[in-house]
């Protein structure tokens, strides 16, 4: 395979031609959502050009195009993340979603005084809803303490532990933070006692090799829309004998085996899970954006944006003033930061009139905002379509800003 050329990759990624207030684009939010590369694109046209019908209920010729077209974007989907079957992997709206279901299907067979493990640098929708559980269900939400350097406290996690730890949810990289959590050592830990656990990979799927079989993880999540696919879908993993004894999230058509006034069983897995008619286009062209990764040096990708976290850290030294929020010893591509006592939206807004997209806020992590007592901050999220060249416009774009705010 040819070695990593980032010029030839950008020009699979239309959007990166845009101009932005007159400025060419640099886009550093993928952390929110990453482009899209042509193959997604016009999968998704090809889909409703050729292809439109429902899935898993027709006997016509355009019904089984489309359900083998979404069937074998689950077949893709789970030879990436080395699932052993792909059953396993169920289609849902995100990670959010997907969370979601693990809560409340699990959580139906939870009992009051059973306990939750999350940490304390989670997104709000790896807290709510297990919050949303606790009410429902009498169990004990327990939290990993985070360390002023972004890293989770591994001495309260195992103290956290026993018997009564019945799931940990966590995510794998912070997308605040950009720190990249010891996983393997916490599902280990977890699985010691017991605990069936949940692994968030919204911020790691687009950055490191994901191997569910290596990890031991009992269910994995993600969304589509991170991972150069289309927004609206994500994937669920779980493996069987977890998911098989669990009751569905939803109900309605296709997850449904036989029904009757009296009575209504199941049907097997994945479509137990899949209630209604699913985002067939979603799902098919997150498949394609799975076959563009695995067509493209994907080694040469992953250690050239670690290349440019590496990178932005040193040059972001430069800038007086800076201070990074987390700062622990292995990271993404992602940094968030202040800079003096600038309001990261003013930054933000000014960085906007050079062209350059950046993420400003409390990036959906509010309790960590608390424990670091600041009301947001600026995120350079980095994807391997970015550059060096783009990251040296950056730093000039932010001495340019911070002179007009002094």
């Amino acid at each position: 395979m040819s070695e990593f050329n980032v010029n030839q990759i950008r020009t699979d990624f239309p959007i990166l031609k845009e101009s932005v207030n007159g400025k060419p684009l640099i886009y550093f939010d993928n952390g929110a959502t990453s482009q899209k590369p042509k193959p997604v694109i016009e999968r998704i046209s090809s889909y409703y050009t050729h292809e439109n019908s429902n899935v898993h209920r027709g006997v016509h010729f355009l019904s089984d195009q489309a359900t083998n077209a979404y069937e074998q974007a689950r077949t893709t989907i789970a030879h990436y993340i080395n699932a052993p079957r792909s059953q396993e992997v169920i289609f849902t709206k995100g990670t959010t979603d997907s969370i979601n279901t693990v809560a409340f299907s699990i959580g139906e067979t939870l009992k009051p005084g059973d306990e939750v493990l999350i940490s304390g640098m989670e997104h709000h929708s790896n807290i709510v809803p297990w919050q949303m559980l606790c009410e429902r269900k009498g169990t004990v939400l327990k939290v990993i303490p985070v360390t002023p350097k972004g890293t989770l406290d591994l001495d309260a996690f195992d103290a956290l532990l026993s018997e009564r730890t019945k799931l940990l949810s966590i995510i794998h990289i912070s997308n605040t933070l950009g720190t990249i959590n010891p996983v393997e050592y916490l599902i280990g830990k977890a699985h010691q006692v017991g605990a069936k656990v949940l692994l968030d990979a919204a911020q790691s799927i687009q950055h490191l090799p994901i191997d569910v079989q290596a990890l031991d993880c009992d269910f994995l999540t993600f969304s589509g829309h991170k991972v150069f696919g289309p927004t609206g879908i994500g994937i669920l993993y779980g493996k069987k004998e977890v998911l098989d004894p669990l009751p569905p999230y939803q109900g309605g058509g296709d997850m449904i085996d036989q029904v009757s006034f009296e009575k209504t069983t199941y049907n097997g897995l994945p479509l137990k899970f899949e209630a209604g008619t699913p985002n067939i286009s979603g799902a098919i062209a997150l498949g394609a954006a799975f076959n563009y990764l695995t067509s493209i040096d994907l080694r040469g990708a992953f250690k050239h944006e670690h290349t440019l976290g590496t990178y932005l850290r040193a040059r972001m030294r430069e800038i007086p003033g800076v201070r990074f929020i987390g700062e622990a010893p292995e990271t993404s591509s992602t940094l968030s930061f202040l800079i003096g006592d600038v309001h990261p939206l003013d930054l933000g807004t000014l960085l906007d009139k050079q062209g350059i997209a950046v993420r400003t806020g409390h990036h959906c992590t509010q309790p960590l905002m608390k424990q670091f007592n600041i009301p947001g901050t600026v995120r350079a999220s980095l994807a391997f379509y970015n550059t060096t060249e783009e990251i040296d416009q950056f730093i000039v774009a932010i001495e340019r800003s911070m002179h007009m705010l002094s």
